[in-house]
């Protein structure tokens, strides 16, 4: 579904700045992957990230999506291909348009664009069905702004709205990092269950060793701009937190610090 192959990022090369971001990243997923990825400050994960989606262009190495070559795509051609969710609850939706509103024009990615009516009343109804399955009541609340909306319910239409049109690979960049604890477990409940349902093939950042340790089928860690661990399976169910901090060390050779990683 997913391969990444030698791939290289530097940004503002040959400047004082210049900063080596992915240092030939190999990674393949198969259909169906959930993978957590975790690693430091400066590791290479929301790059990984955005070199999938095209946010820049790569400098070396190929990245090949459901069999096309995507590398050259601009990131509007790759688009309707995948779904994505930031770390920023207000990035995923429109606040001053309505719930359902915000809907159509996820249903529509990738479609030609008519001048028929806006929402149609079988596009409601299915609206108000899958907006049902967040368990937060807003299949009630389809008329009203998103921008009333709290943080963790803007986060749980986001990730409704990237998976409404079953993309070919789920994005997944920390995306409960600004929730409180409750909200977050919340949100990546639902995150499970509509993976699950779709059989999405999913790469999920996360800071949080639990999570990436209990969620998904696979595990990967990066330093440096590159993978230096890669566990799934019964080997990664057995996981505890301090075998991971050892892994790193073993790997790297040097200590895991990321602050905001140890305390959560």
């Amino acid at each position: 579904m997913l391969d990444i192959k030698n791939v290289h990022k530097t940004f503002n090369k040959g400047t004082i700045n210049e900063k080596k971001a992915l240092n030939g990243v190999n990674l393949h997923l198969n259909p169906g992957d959930f993978v957590t990825i975790i690693g430091g400050n400066g590791a290479g994960k929301s790059t990984t990230l955005n070199m999938i989606a095209g946010v820049y262009p790569i400098d070396q190495g190929t990245i090949t999506l459901d069999g096309k070559d995507i590398s050259d795509l601009p990131e509007y051609k790759r688009a309707y291909m995948l779904g994505r969710v930031f770390q920023d609850p207000m990035r995923g939706t429109a606040a001053g348009m309505e719930i359902q509103e915000n809907m159509a024009m996820a249903n529509r990615r990738g479609k030609h664009r008519g001048l028929s009516w806006g929402i149609t009343r079988k596009e409601k109804q299915e609206f108000k069905e899958k907006l049902s399955v967040l368990g937060l009541g807003l299949e009630d609340r389809m008329t009203s702004k998103v921008g009333l909306l709290s943080g963790g319910q803007r986060q749980a239409l986001t990730l409704l709205m990237a998976t409404l049109r079953k993309p070919s690979l789920l994005l997944l960049d920390e995306h409960t990092a600004a929730l409180d604890p409750k909200t977050a477990k919340k949100v990546l409940d639902i995150t499970e269950k509509i993976v699950a349902r779709d059989q999405l093939t999913t790469l999920m950042v996360t800071h949080n060793m639990k999570d990436a340790i209990h969620i998904g089928n696979r595990l990967i860690m990066m330093n440096e701009g590159k993978v230096i661990y890669d566990v799934r399976g019964e080997e990664k169910k057995n996981l505890k937190v301090a075998d991971l901090l050892k892994k790193f060390e073993e790997v790297s050779g040097e200590d895991f610090a990321n602050d905001r990683m140890l305390l959560s």
